[in-house]
């Protein structure tokens, strides 16, 4: 999309322009596998012709990759700064060839479509081809409303020079061939037209929703749905969403999901919507039955499925424990119950607990009455008769205590760093099959391991991506919390550990973005689409351990972002006795007084809005006063889940693509009209 400029700032009364390619056949017609595979280069941009100046209103991510600029960067402007050379130049580069901007104007002046291609810039400054057709977008009454351009972007070779050369000129002249083989222009005439020649609206809606919406991203179809009616309506459609969430998240994620109390009816756009948004992320306060006994502390716990399962932990008098206690939240009244095992694992503290298969939890090494532990054991809770299963791996690594440990695949275990029995800390990592008849451990090997280090967090995102975060690392001769990002990707053939911000190691950084104060035993939760929260643990000085950060480590540069939640935070939240349900919330146990630990006490982060699976009126008595709910529902005056003045949490650095998911006009309306409604 190319308008004619002679400067950013240009006036409004400059009109704007796009660039297309495709396939061939008929107008707009090209491969829609072709388009939206990873390997292409084809932009996507939508502009709003009802304001001032075109400003764009989506970008996709082709355009991003092709152009070197994020989406935040151009929302809101006009598409002109592409025939300017790099972010700060003011003026169109002479090399851009005026008469083209000028037909793509005339083709905006008199609603027709425009073929052509035009020299752009990157955002570095290098140049390259932009071949696009320009497509109006009509309303009900015939008026244009947006402007879509695909773009496909070329290198191309220039001299940068003052004078156009001929080689410019000959790569700037449209191709005859490829111009009536590829496309075949449609003569749109004036304004009054029929809808039909917008191409992308000729497919079915089969085609569309199968072949490409289920292939976009949550953004990517929030942004679609706000084009047209008929779209609007397409991505309504609940099939399209959770193929969007599984394409996006993965069919784990997905199944996940699907288990999470009330998901049915908030729907999968619901459920898009605020896990990518995190609008309507809140903490709240539970009260659960049942007790944990003998009281203790330094435990472990995990989620499998909708239960929470604490394992072990430290007694009085540094007695480990070996007992299994389990909440399940599914319960109408969840309370604490204690499960009768066989062959239970020695006692231990300072361990790991990790679930597997949806059914089952692994706990290794720990602190135990003989010194340090580096076994294996596994418990099935939905077996008929749970019992652990010792699973005796060869080559084993070093016993150890306060490690990290997590999960990949449902079926590897991976461990790191700890705390040797010597005092010594370690920087290995070791993988362990546990479904193998005679599993064997096996050490990643790694030309280069981040710092030795005790209490930090392992998190597994994007398939079999691991992140690390913090604890308390060695630092020369001292031992430092950490702020440090380390990840690894184990499906390469050699894997290795890379460094992605933080303060502790050479060249490391947060360029951009307040990033956690250090800390050790703190909470990771891993979120869908590869984000990471962590908060809790233990911070020096007078830092608040309930903020939340947020890091996605998939950016290009990883930036730490503060989310404000609101609710009542618990004031303490430790790593080994918080775990993630459902990937939806989080669920911190109890709070600490004293050497006393109150398991009947719960705090849950929520990250979607509470809704219960029986609709129900909110508690008030007589005097209209509200009781508080014990169970994580959210009382708001009416029916259970359906939240009231919820507020936008801050994002601290939301970029204007993720805003679109929070802003849906029709669905706006909608409830306006519905409200109105009832208030008549």
């Amino acid at each position: 999309m190319e308008w004619d400029s002679e400067s950013e700032g240009s006036n409004g009364d400059e009109e704007e322009g796009f660039l297309l390619s495709g396939g061939s056949g008929g107008p707009f017609s090209f491969a829609v596998e072709g388009v939206l595979g990873p390997a292409s280069s084809c932009g996507l941009v939508v502009s709003d012709a009802l304001e001032p100046d075109h400003p764009i209103i989506y970008v996709n991510r082709g355009f991003e990759e092709s152009t070197g600029y994020r989406a935040e960067e151009v929302l809101g402007r006009n598409c002109r700064f592409l025939q300017c050379r790099g972010p700060f130049a003011q003026r169109r580069h002479p090399l851009v060839d005026a008469t083209i901007v000028s037909e793509i104007r005339r083709c905006l002046e008199e609603g027709i479509e425009f073929l052509g291609d035009l020299l752009n810039f990157r955002k570095d400054g290098s140049p390259l081809m932009n071949r696009l057709q320009l497509t109006p977008i009509y309303g009900d009454d015939e008026t244009i409303t947006h402007f879509i351009g695909i773009q496909f972007f070329t290198d191309t070779n220039v001299e940068l020079g003052p004078l156009l050369s001929s080689a410019v000129k000959e790569s700037a002249r449209p191709n005859r061939l490829i111009t009536e083989h590829v496309f075949r222009p449609v003569s749109l005439g004036h304004t009054h037209i029929c809808r039909e020649f917008c191409s992308m609206l000729q497919l079915s809606d089969e085609v569309l929703c199968q072949k490409i919406f289920s292939r976009l991203c949550p953004r990517d179809i929030a942004s679609v749905g706000s084009v047209c009616k008929r779209l609007y309506q397409l991505t309504k459609n609940e099939d399209i969403w959770k193929m969007v969430c599984q394409n996006a998240w993965g069919s784990e994620t997905t199944r996940a999901l699907e288990t999470v109390p009330g998901a049915k009816r908030l729907g999968w756009g619901r459920l898009a919507r605020e896990l990518t948004t995190l609008e309507a992320a809140a903490w709240r306060e539970l009260t659960v039955g049942g007790a944990v006994e003998p009281s203790r502390c330094n435990f472990s716990a995990c989620a499998v499925g909708n239960r929470v399962v604490l394992f072990g932990g430290e007694g009085v008098n540094m007695q480990p424990m070996n007992d299994t206690f389990v909440l399940d939240l599914n319960s109408s009244n969840p309370e604490w119950r204690h499960v009768k095992v066989t062959s239970a694992p020695p006692g231990r503290w300072g361990h790991t607990l990790s679930s597997l298969n949806g059914s089952s939890l692994v706990v290794f090494g720990g602190c135990g009455t003989q010194g340090l532990l580096n076994d294996v054991f596994i418990l099935d809770l939905d077996a008929q008769s749970p019992a652990w299963r010792e699973i005796s791996g060869l080559a084993p690594p070093m016993p150890r205590s306060w490690h990290s440990s997590c999960t990949v695949d449902d079926t590897k275990l991976v461990v790191s760093g700890g705390c040797a029995d010597s005092g010594v800390l370690l920087s290995d990592t070791h993988l362990l099959d546990v479904t193998m008849e005679k599993p064997i451990w096996r050490e990643i090997p790694a030309s280069w391991t981040p710092p030795s280090r005790l209490g930090h967090s392992l998190s597994v995102y994007d398939g079999r991506k691991i992140l690390m975060f913090g604890g308390l690392a060695k630092s020369g001769p001292l031992r430092l919390r950490s702020s440090d990002v380390f990840t690894m990707d184990l499906s390469e053939d050699e894997p290795c550990w890379r460094c992605i911000t933080g303060s502790g190691m050479p060249g490391a950084g947060n360029p951009a973005g307040i990033g956690p104060p250090p800390r050790l035993d703190h909470v990771a939760v891993s979120l869908p689409g590869g984000r990471i929260l962590i908060f809790g643990g233990s911070v020096a000085g007078l830092h608040s351990a309930s903020q939340l950060y947020l890091l996605d480590p998939t950016e290009e540069t990883p930036t730490w972002r503060v989310l404000n939640v609101p609710g009542s935070p618990p004031q303490f939240a430790w790593g080994h006795s918080t775990c993630v349900v459902g990937g939806t919330r989080a669920i911190v146990l109890g709070g600490q007084t004293g050497e006393e630990w109150m398991l009947s006490e719960l705090h849950e982060l929520s990250l979607i809005s509470a809704i219960d699976p029986q609709p129900k009126r909110c508690c008030r008595n007589q005097d209209n006063q509200q009781h508080k709910p014990t169970l994580p529902e959210q009382c708001c005056g009416g029916e259970l889940g359906q939240r009231k003045n919820c507020s936008l949490l801050g994002f601290g650095g939301a970029t204007p693509s993720d805003l679109l998911l929070q802003i849906d006009v029709f669905s706006v309306e909608e409830t306006k009209h519905k409200r109105d409604k009832q208030k008549g």
